[in-house]
């Protein structure tokens, strides 16, 4: 599990290094930075999934994405005694993004490639990645070094290149796998293909999983939530069943959960509610039901991950599921590093009930986001290996 995320050069994200807890909690005004953090999280999920360069693209490529403010903004500039301005760039733009965690940490820079008569010439490069041990880096712990093309590895106390000539738009993670040579890689590479973001369930009237849908062992949610019975049904089958059953009461005093398999295979949602002769399928559901069910399937998988990522997950509740849903994030938390991003301060206030949460709360400063409180002793020790370029 990571326990640092670092940030440099992205959008309003000028320099931030955040601590991270078993279960995070990301708020702050509109506008302050929080779907920038999200973000980046994102794309650097997307450096072991193959597509961080096309991530980039579809944001309108590495230009658009650069911090646009001055390369550095002084102390009188942030008390108003001189005008926000720029210069002549003394580095070398660079968009870092970087975790640290118990075992193997990460970190990529990408940057402009040079003049090329490419018609990809606007493609972003993979100017370095590294691979260190343990959370702090330093020349002597680290393991892989890709620098440019060139990509070589730590083997005993001798550099032993693993690939000369190295395409700059793929990431270590598509080109330098070796189970003998770099296993570290695989490691790193499936903990970050494994980590969860869910910040689009549809619960609208033609959303799938309010449709039967043909059933197989499913312990992940999809992200979209197209799954939703065969989740639930394989949670009640090799999952915590009595979790799940807890979790429909808190919210639902006298509900009761059943998928009903029909004989084509496929499988319905139905809820028996308190008060009604009939259970009611996943169609005549309200967005807010549909949505609690949602997050119970994400948030009880029988399969954790190393991080999940709830992005406003208080979306079409009504407010008195807020509670309930608070103490499943909470449960799910004691196996994952849960993520989560909100405005909804009664949703907040219940999960800032746990021992293990960490509050963050974000702000803009001249246009670029920082932590409420957080001065530069409490940053977590970060270095960036090519820091200096």
């Amino acid at each position: 599990m990571i326990n640092t995320l670092a940030i440099a050069n992205y959008r309003s994200l000028l320099d931030l290094v955040i601590p991270l807890a078993n279960l995070n909690i990301i708020t702050g005004e509109n506008a302050c930075g929080k779907s920038n953090l999200y973000k980046a999280l994102r794309l650097l999920s997307e450096t072991a999934q193959g597509g961080v360069i096309q991530a980039l693209a579809k944001e309108g490529g590495l230009d658009s994405t650069f911090w646009a403010g001055p390369e550095k903004i002084s102390s009188a500039m942030r008390k108003g005694e001189v005008p926000v301005q720029g210069g002549p760039r003394q580095k070398t733009a660079r968009l870092r993004l970087g975790f640290s965690a118990d075992n193997f940490s990460y970190s990529i820079s990408l940057g402009l490639p040079a003049p090329s008569i490419s018609a990809f010439a606007l493609d972003p490069e993979i100017k370095r990645e590294c691979i260190w041990a343990g959370n702090s880096y330093r020349p002597a712990s680290l393991l892989v070094d890709r620098a440019g093309s060139m990509i070589k590895a730590r083997s005993n106390r001798q550099w032993e290149v693993i690939a000369q000539h190295g395409n700059n738009y793929e990431s270590i993670f598509s080109q330098a796998i070796d189970p003998v040579k770099t296993p570290e890689i695989i490691v790193l590479r499936d903990d970050i293909r494994g980590w969860r973001f869910y910040d689009h369930f549809r619960t609208d009237s033609d959303a799938p999983a309010r449709r039967p849908q043909l059933g197989s062992r499913t312990p992940v949610l999809h992200h979209d939530g197209r799954d939703l019975a065969a989740a639930l049904q394989t949670i009640i089958e090799i999952g915590d069943e009595k979790a799940l059953d807890q979790a429909i009461s808190d919210a639902f005093p006298g509900a009761k959960l059943n998928i009903s398999v029909q004989q084509d295979g496929r499988f319905v949602v139905e809820l028996q509610q308190q008060g009604l002769l009939r259970a009611l399928s996943a169609a005549e559901l309200s967005d807010g039901t549909l949505r609690y069910l949602l997050w119970v399937a994400a948030l009880l998988t029988p399969r954790p991950t190393p991080l999940m990522v709830l992005n406003e997950p208080e979306t079409s509740l009504h407010p008195d599921l807020l509670p309930a849903l608070a103490r499943l994030i909470i449960r799910a938390a004691e196996s994952t590093k849960i993520w989560v991003v909100s405005h909804a301060s009664r949703l907040i206030a219940a999960l800032e009930q746990a021992d293990e949460c960490h509050s963050l709360r974000l702000e803009k400063n001249l246009g670029q986001t920082q932590v409420v409180g957080q001065g530069l002793l409490d940053q977590p020790l970060w270095n960036w290996p090519d820091k200096s370029k």
